[in-house]
């Protein structure tokens, strides 16, 4: 980065941090995704402690009726939303695109917002079908004096499967007509009015909120990435008011808009008000494990990309995987955090991988704080594909997934269970980490190791908490000359659109459906930051296998899917796991001090307020159709008894 590129940046922070001042929020709320702009997924409140947490109980229970199960027309429900408070309100999305508002306190629900209803007697704002999609957050912005009374004074931002964001008064739930209206759709604006530079299916929708900075509301596209040349993994910035378009960010070079696409964010983002910078995790270029038509750089690919708030212009970047033939997307926001290293107290950025590794980078520089090595990658031995002759990888802090295994280490249930994975790893090729795909059938070890909501920071104690997995991907390409064949007389694996190949994948599991890598499989760590150690690793949750959940003596831990959140009372609660319940641990020990069952698996990360002078826990509790047997549509709300209560 330049010296007067630097100062550009210090200058416009000044002017960003003067206008995210205005939307601040009062003690004891969660504004965000996770809590503050930089997404620590940390509260500050301690009134739960280590010392009462197994006083807590569960104070309200809200049901939006947004569910649904395989065979359903709109198809499956994941709820993983993560509400936010402030407002005095508890706002949070359902997976069939409504937005609901409720009493913090009680769980009442004061609104619902519902794009596909008819609005204030008129015609509803869209007329795309509903559908099951994936929401996990909203984002809210006020004027800097709010005018009592006058409508859209304060806004929330959802966007959707189809592209859009929508714009809604926050006292009321009406839509903010104001917002898109210069574009011809008054209430919204989409990505589909802008071109997405992709021939191919333009699969725009959002998963992960949208981010409030200023007077801007930035919002991510989403694509397909079987597809060759997909539409581009644009980041546009759009005018709270009037929804115009400020500015956006494409993540493929220009040149080679067609020759491939994706590199979205269908993760969340992180910004630095004070700096004037936006963080943006980005995905792996499209297709998924075949790279021969995109042997080019592409440097904003599976990237932590800071860019500017003004101008959407790259500021630095760090490329955590080359050439990505593996799908390691990188998972989750960079948290920016200030943490103390070497007696210091520095602004970084801390990325989480798929791989279960971290990188702790320099907020303003992009400059790594521990050593990166560059080792050697396998090479790939599909035609006319050149690998990336090495990859990065961080030497501290230490991973929080296992990393390498052989055919020693790999696991079953039974004789039968072992031997079978045993029979299956000789037949792939695995080299350790990075390995291509082949049409021999390869190995990709370690993957899933982070995913979204992941990490959190607690300040108190200057520890990352990750939640992790140790899982292995099996990926086969197919050659679509073979015309290989399932039972049903389908084409084996998905189609890797304009390439020669088609891509069977899944997790190397066991007929038992367990995983052939070795027990935990889901854990969770704490990594001191001043030395880049693990402070302490436990297993996460219990195992699931045909419907039967393992006995809580084995220590396998479980799959999971959602992320922890950390307290000033010490606590670290969090759910994920495939046994449906919310779990509470002690923050400097790992040890666990509470456990509650939940209606369906929490597949999402915990937030903390206060109302009516108490703390509350809540968790979004509605499991995920892929991998969940049970569904439902819960919002729940721990609390200790009132004092008046024993």
């Amino acid at each position: 980065m330049s010296l007067s590129k630097g100062w550009r940046t210090v200058i416009v922070g000044a002017a960003w941090g003067a206008l995210s001042a205005a939307a601040s929020a009062a003690p004891g709320d969660w504004p965000a995704f996770g809590n503050d702009p930089g997404g620590s997924q940390f509260s500050p409140l301690g009134q739960i402690t280590s010392a009462n947490v197994g006083k807590l109980k569960v104070a309200w229970i809200h049901r939006s009726g947004d569910v649904a199960r395989k065979g359903d027309p709109r198809g499956a429900t994941a709820l993983e939303a993560v509400p936010i408070h402030v407002n005095d309100t508890l706002y949070y999305c359902t997976p069939f695109n409504r937005v609901i508002a409720l009493d913090p306190a009680t769980g009442r629900q004061k609104w619902a917002f519902d794009p596909h209803a008819a609005q204030d007697g008129g015609a509803a704002l869209i007329a795309a079908p509903r559908r099951s999609g994936i929401c996990r957050s909203v984002a809210y912005w006020q004027a800097t004096t709010p005018q009592a009374g006058k409508a859209c004074e304060k806004r929330i931002f959802k966007g959707d499967v189809h592209g859009h964001v929508f714009a809604i008064d926050a006292d009321t739930g009406r839509s903010c007509r104001d917002f898109g209206a210069k574009q011809g759709h008054p209430g919204y604006v989409t990505h589909a009015d802008f071109d997405s530079r992709g021939t191919g299916d333009t699969s725009r929708g959002m998963t992960s909120g949208p981010l409030v900075i200023g007077d801007m509301v930035v919002a991510t596209a989403g694509a397909r990435d079987s597809l060759t040349d997909a539409n581009n993994g644009f980041v546009r910035a759009f005018d709270v008011r009037s929804g115009e378009l400020r500015w956006e960010f494409d993540p493929i070079p220009r040149e080679h808009a067609h020759d491939t696409g994706a590199a979205n964010a269908w993760s969340t983002l992180s910004a630095d008000p004070e700096r004037g910078l936006i963080f943006v995790p980005t995905t792996n270029p499209s297709p998924d494990f075949y790279g021969v038509r995109r042997q080019f750089d592409i440097p904003y690919a599976d990237a932590t990309v800071a860019l500017s708030a003004a101008t959407g212009e790259p500021v630095w970047h760090f490329q955590a995987t080359r050439h990505d033939l593996f799908d390691f997307d990188l998972p989750g926001h960079p948290l920016l955090v200030d943490i103390l290293h070497q007696g210091q107290r520095v602004p970084v950025a801390i990325q989480q991988t798929k791989q279960g590794r971290v990188f702790v980078f320099d907020r303003s520089s992009g400059r790594s704080l521990f050593p990166i090595e560059e080792r050697p990658a396998p090479r790939s031995d599909i035609p006319g594909e050149r690998t990336a002759p090495t990859q990065p990888f961080p030497l501290l802090p230490e991973p929080f997934s296992r990393q390498t295994f052989t055919e020693d280490d790999l696991w079953g249930l039974s004789w039968f269970d072992r031997a079978w994975c045993r029979r299956e790893f000789r037949k792939l090729r695995y080299e350790g980490p990075f390995t291509p795909p082949s049409e021999q059938g390869s190995i990709v070890f370690p993957f899933g190791g982070g995913n979204w909501g992941g990490v959190a920071y607690d300040r108190v104690n200057n520890l990352l908490i990750a939640k992790g997995q140790n899982l292995a991907l099996r990926v086969r390409l197919i050659r679509k000359s073979a015309k290989e064949i399932d039972a049903s007389g389908k084409p084996v694996g998905a189609d890797l659109v304009d390439t020669p190949y088609r891509a069977e994948m899944g997790l190397f599991v066991s007929p038992l459906g367990l995983p052939c890598t070795p027990p935990p499989f889901g854990t969770l760590s704490a990594i001191d930051l001043s030395s880049g150690k693990l402070r302490w690793q436990v297993p996460l949750g219990q195992a699931r296998y045909k419907g039967l959940t393992a006995p809580a003596s084995l220590d396998w831990g479980s799959p999971n899917i959602g992320g922890p959140m950390v307290t000033a009372g010490g606590l670290v609660f969090v759910a994920a796991a495939m046994d449906r319940r919310l779990r509470a641990f002690d923050v400097k020990s790992g040890t666990e001090l509470w456990r509650h069952d939940l209606p369906a698996p929490g597949m999402a990360v915990p937030m903390s307020y206060m109302a009516d002078g108490r703390q509350y826990v809540v968790i979004a509790a509605g499991g995920n159709a892929r991998v969940s047997p049970e569904l439902a549509d819960a919002i729940v709300a721990f609390a200790l008894p009132p004092v008046s209560q024993p």
